[in-house]
């Protein structure tokens, strides 16, 4: 069976990013796999600042990555570019940490004009990292995203639509292993 990883890359609780990452998890749960989920913004941020190779946690986190075949990379678009707090997990990530995985970058922002962020900005450093095969991943505008209560959003049909599909697409060989 195929293990899947999510690593959520908001700083914070209350995010639209939530939205993605309940509809990514129902994708993989309702074809059997459960995945693993790391919310960054749960990890010791002393451990991720000063960079605790050795912390518990972070072995902990790594090892979730270490298992999975798939990795979804979630982040919300700052400055044109993913997540602080997205970069300090990486950077303690083993260098070859993402060899042999199969990389889904998906990103929320507020306009078009960082659509190209996970191009020029995090794929990238997802290849330093040793990622070989990262899929074409998906950019979804906050605006698509609707906040309900208790911290719960939905994506619009369009948004839904393309995630869906970018999901199904991903090749049957690598959810089963």
């Amino acid at each position: 069976m195929s293990k899947v990883t999510i690593i959520s890359g908001s700083p914070t609780e209350v995010t639209r990013l939530n939205g993605v990452q309940h509809e990514v998890f129902n994708h993989f749960n309702g074809n059997g796999i459960v995945p693993e989920i790391i919310n960054v913004r749960h990890l010791p941020s002393e451990d991720l600042i000063q960079a605790k190779f050795d912390s518990k946690e972070i072995i902990e986190a790594n090892k979730k990555v270490e298992d999975a075949n798939i990795i979804v990379i979630l982040t919300p678009v700052y400055k044109a570019s993913f997540s602080g707090v997205l970069k300090t997990y990486l950077d303690l990530l083993p260098q070859s940490g993402l060899d042999g995985k199969t990389i889904l970058p998906i990103a929320v922002g507020g306009t078009f004009g960082h659509l190209l962020m996970i191009d020029y900005s995090l794929k990238p450093v997802l290849t330093a990292l040793g990622a070989t095969h990262i899929l074409k991943g998906a950019f979804i505008l906050d605006s698509q995203i609707k906040k309900l209560e208790n911290n719960r959003y939905e994506l619009d049909s369009v948004a839904k639509s393309r995630l869906s599909s970018l999901l199904t697409s991903i090749k049957p060989s690598l959810l089963t292993v």
